[in-house]
């Protein structure tokens, strides 16, 4: 049983390195781990052992009852650390007058244009300048507001 439990804790741990590592689906790319930190015998290159203890030290680290498993409330604690992290980056790197909070105007897209402006043109495929209510479904179904047929590059 305890053999069970813990290749269910490496295979999870290995998950969130994972994923750790990869894009997140809707909020942007998350960041993966400093290279220096899973190569943890510093010899210039990541082992499978190295990235696997990683993992399960990642695991171990959101147990934070230690029961050998990750529950709602855990996984939950984890995101809100995560996102809490990216959101203080987020404001040290565009609060451009230097109070700790970001206003209106600091969150303005930089050098792409006019976002609204942009989401409309995709969803109002027969450009009469107003978005029908079946071209507002049409954007979120399979084509999630990328664009008309020109494949969002419009």
């Amino acid at each position: 049983m305890k053999t069970t439990v813990l290749i269910a804790a490496i295979t999870a741990g290995l998950t969130l390195v994972a994923v750790d590592a990869s894009a997140d689906g809707r909020g942007g790319p998350r960041e993966k781990p400093e290279f220096a930190t899973l190569d943890a015998d510093g010899n210039s290159a990541i082992s499978l052992e190295e990235l696997q203890n990683a993992g399960a030290a990642r695991f171990a680290e959101m147990d934070t009852d230690g029961n050998g498993a990750l529950s709602v409330e855990e996984l939950a604690a984890a995101r809100a650390a995560e996102m809490a992290d990216r959101a203080a980056k987020m404001i040290a790197r565009m609060d451009e007058n230097g109070d700790g909070e970001l206003q209106a105007d600091e969150m303005k897209p930089r050098g792409r244009g006019d976002y609204a402006a942009r989401m409309f043109g995709h969803m109002d495929a027969d450009d009469d300048g107003k978005i029908s209510q079946e071209e507002y479904d049409a954007a979120g179904e399979g084509r999630r507001g990328r664009g008309k047929s020109d494949g969002g590059r419009g």
